[in-house]
């Protein structure tokens, strides 16, 4: 019985490892996607910044693909039509916010999108939509993210408010300094 709980344990130790390593990449890739993202802030049209830098991670994502399985597009397209059209409409709605927010208010409102995106993917996603498990811890994790995006407003509204901080924001400074420097 012994043997059987540390296999258990290992095995559970094992996916949450993994789990934290997958996220780990994720959050890398998502730092220097809001780094590229901020330093974009010169160009004269940041949208188009994005959609170059898709195109650069849609030729990463064929590359390593086939080192994820086979991929056929031919019958990829057919059976996963749709839900490559929601996929890639969700990327877009993704980037132009990440351009819309890091232009106008700078990286440290990333806060609020992570939160968000807490919210929005766990409970509307997986717990309505696909209908994923839910229990105790999962409630509390939810309700303090919703704690948390409560306290983030109340430390922006408490604190003094900067230049790279208002409507035309950080992107606005940067174009500034950027201009400044030729």
């Amino acid at each position: 019985m012994l043997n059987r709980f540390a296999g258990r344990c290992n095995n559970e130790t094992m996916e949450i490892a993994q789990s934290l390593f997958f996220a780990f990449i994720a959050a890398v890739g998502n730092a220097m996607f809001a780094a590229g993202q901020k330093q974009s802030a010169g160009a004269d049209n940041g949208l188009a910044f994005v959609g170059a830098s898709a195109l650069v991670a849609a030729a990463l994502a064929w590359a390593a693909s086939p080192f994820l399985g086979s991929a056929h597009l031919s019958s990829l397209v057919l059976v996963n039509g749709r839900s490559i059209l929601l996929a890639g409409s969700g990327l877009f709605l993704t980037y132009l916010g990440f351009h819309l927010l890091y232009t106008h208010f700078g990286v440290s409102q990333y806060v609020l999108y992570a939160v968000l995106s807490i919210l929005t993917t766990t409970v509307f996603v997986g717990i309505f939509w696909l209908h994923e498990p839910v229990n105790g811890y999962r409630i509390v994790a939810i309700v303090l993210a919703v704690v948390s995006i409560i306290l983030y407003s109340f430390g922006q509204s408490a604190s003094p408010k900067s230049s790279s901080s208002t409507s035309t924001g950080a992107g606005q400074q940067n174009v500034e300094t950027a201009s400044s420097h030729k």
